[in-house]
């Protein structure tokens, strides 16, 4: 479901790609913090896909990059939600 919101999302192919990779090794990087019922792990992805979103741009290709800066916009996210 998170990694459909990268779908309605207007980049081109090459771009939709790094997202989709980088959301992919993002999530495999940081699952194990969300082992809590299925609708928290689904709120976390879509968290994760929204911070990816937020950072890139149709000049995207590099997917560690959009990872790295995903993964960067998350911890904000829930550093900010725990004041």
């Amino acid at each position: 479901m998170a990694r459909n919101l990268f779908a309605g999302a207007t980049f081109g192919p090459d771009a939709l790609n790094a997202m989709y990779k980088a959301f992919d090794e993002a999530w495999a990087r940081v699952e194990h913090h969300f082992d809590g019922s299925p609708s928290s792990i689904e709120a976390a992805r879509r968290t994760l896909a929204n911070a990816i979103l937020s950072v890139a741009s149709d000049d995207s290709r590099d997917p560690e990059e959009l990872m790295n800066l995903g993964l960067q916009a998350m911890a904000l996210h829930y550093r900010f939600k725990a004041y």
